[in-house]
């Protein structure tokens, strides 16, 4: 529609504008969408986590288990490119503070779907499920002030 409206107006445009502009153009949505935008996508997340896990005790249900235990986690992950954008999001993502929670996070939810579908591993995909829940339990934290702290202090303490 704003095409339309430049066109008519006479203030077209080049066509050949970046695609970092293009994004920003067509992805502006005011607080309120991005916050119901927000719960659907984290609460289809968690559907498929859950319904993963459901799949789990299916004959044969580690592979659909693995798929949708994977899927959920990345539609909750990406849920919050709603609240701050995607850019934003992937710049925080990487910041020092979190990279390896990151880098674990990501391996985890790779390596649960290769030890699923091309390894054929059922158990080891089991384990990369655990080990990614971990991971996005600890990245998720990270966003807490102080959090992975007061986690650390706890372990230690109930360890000693």
């Amino acid at each position: 529609m704003d095409k339309l409206r430049r066109v008519l107006s006479g203030q077209e445009q080049n066509e050949e504008s970046g695609l970092t502009t293009q994004i920003l153009d067509a992805s502006t949505l005011s607080y309120s969408s991005r916050v119901k935008w927000f719960v659907i996508c984290f609460a289809a997340g968690v559907l498929c986590s859950i319904l993963g896990t459901a799949l789990l005790f299916l004959p044969g249900g580690t592979k659909a288990f693995a798929a949708f235990y994977t899927i959920g986690n990345v539609a909750a992950l990406a849920s919050t490119c709603f609240l701050m954008g995607p850019l934003k999001q992937l710049k925080r993502m990487f910041e020092p503070t979190r990279l390896i929670a990151t880098i674990v996070m990501l391996l985890c939810l790779i390596l649960t779907l290769c030890a699923a579908f091309w390894w054929h591993k059922n158990l080891l995909a089991i384990v990369f499920c655990i080990l990614q829940f971990l991971a996005m339990t600890w990245y998720g934290i990270s966003y807490i002030p102080f959090a992975r702290d007061a986690v650390m202090k706890c372990f230690t303490t109930c360890l000693s």
